[in-house]
């Protein structure tokens, strides 16, 4: 079965286009994608744990290709050796007692610069330097300033998804990675010399090729800036979009609750891609060796087969059968680091500092692989 789809549209708002599929069958192509999307909650949750057919080996595939193979795209053995080489920079033990303190001290300096200013963008002027800041230090990439921290992971983000193959996105993210590379060989000597618990670190403690290095920094930092950002920002814009809902966390304190209902609604991760490893037939669709399919975390998590008014912001509803870091065994390795940053420290120190603000704008979205707001404009006083 066939769908096809307009992709700036799709782009734009992804959820009507992804309803329709859902509600055709189990597994649908998408020509513009050239890619068999796979949207129900169920089926992924099934599928992505059988990774002998589906694969997340692509080495012709666009992260592959422009950054290099990193954990994400290994099987078996191989990822999790590269996952527990990593882990001691990323493992909720480190977040506590390492991380989070840098990330308060950083919202907080971020937070002092926004008093001066009546309007601001949440996602360009907060959530933007808050997870660059943050990444910065998990990485150990010290000689970069948030600002670039986000250029290069746009870049690299937009590469990655870039299905339509336009050379000028594709050169960007050359650019980026580049970019990347030079700042780690300008760290390896110091921390090499003085080792710390940044991943760059661990990553030389552990033996690492420069090669491995560098891929998995990339993949940090790819995963690590765009998405808590656009997580910030939304969930935030999500509150302000649904008062009721605010003033419950206001009152409650639930910043997890509410950040987890906003990765349900948005998905600031909407797929995952995997390479099928044998001709095979899943879920009545006939698949031959390296195709294409997308485990479509966006469409599952509005699956109305389990989620009521799935299209509603409801931070009272039940969000665990949501997968919006994966199910399989490559569940997002950075999923603590988010979960702190975003619930209990930047969201909690963004409204303590400023509990009155108010959406200057409508807010617009943007994505599918990766989907968040494009810009959250808000006034600390009534307008």
């Amino acid at each position: 079965m066939e769908y096809t789809i307009d992709p700036q549209k799709f782009y734009h708002d992804p959820y009507p286009d992804l309803a329709t599929i859902q509600s055709m069958a189990p597994v649908v192509y998408v020509p513009q994608l050239g890619a068999a999307l796979m949207t129900r909650r169920s089926d992924i949750f099934k599928q992505e744990k059988r990774v002998d057919l589906f694969s997340s080996s692509q080495p012709d595939g666009l992260m592959v290709q422009l950054m290099g193979e990193n954990l994400m795209r290994k099987d078996g053995v191989e990822h999790q050796e590269a996952r527990r080489k990593i882990f001691p920079s990323l493992s909720p033990r480190t977040v506590m007692q390492v991380w989070r303190s840098e990330f308060e001290r950083s919202t907080r300096a971020v937070i002092e610069g926004l008093k001066k200013k009546q309007v601001f963008d949440l996602v360009r002027d907060f959530a933007m330097p808050v997870s660059g800041a943050a990444l910065v230090a998990i990485t150990g990439l010290r000689q970069m300033t948030p600002v670039q921290m986000d250029q290069v992971s746009q870049a690299m983000i937009d590469g990655c998804s870039n299905y339509l193959d336009t050379p000028s996105v594709t050169q960007a993210c050359g650019v980026a990675t580049a970019d990347i590379d030079a700042h780690i060989a300008l760290m390896v000597p110091e921390l090499t010399d003085k080792p710390d618990t940044s991943v760059l670190s661990v990553l030389i403690q552990a033996g690492q090729s420069l090669i491995n290095i560098q891929a998995n920094i990339k993949l940090v930092i790819s995963g690590g800036q765009n998405e808590p950002r656009d997580a910030i920002a939304g969930t935030a814009a999500a509150l302000l979009m649904h008062r009721n809902a605010l003033d419950k966390v206001l009152h409650s304190a639930d910043w997890g609750q509410a950040f987890m209902e906003y990765a349900r609604w948005m998905s600031p991760i909407g797929m995952s891609p995997r390479r099928i490893s044998q001709d095979c037939n899943v879920l009545g669709y006939d698949f031959k060796k390296n195709d294409k399919v997308f485990f479509m975390f966006g469409a599952a998590n509005r699956d109305p087969a389990v989620f009521a008014t799935p299209e509603a912001y409801d931070i009272d509803r039940d969000t665990g059968p949501a997968i919006p870091f994966g199910s399989g065994p490559h569940f997002c390795a950075g999923a603590a680091v988010s979960r702190v940053l975003i619930a209990e420290v930047a969201l909690p120190q963004l409204f303590k500092a400023f509990p009155d603000l108010e959406l200057v704008d409508q807010v617009k979205w943007g994505g599918w692989a990766f989907r968040g707001p494009l810009s959250v404009r808000v006034s600390r006083v009534p307008s």
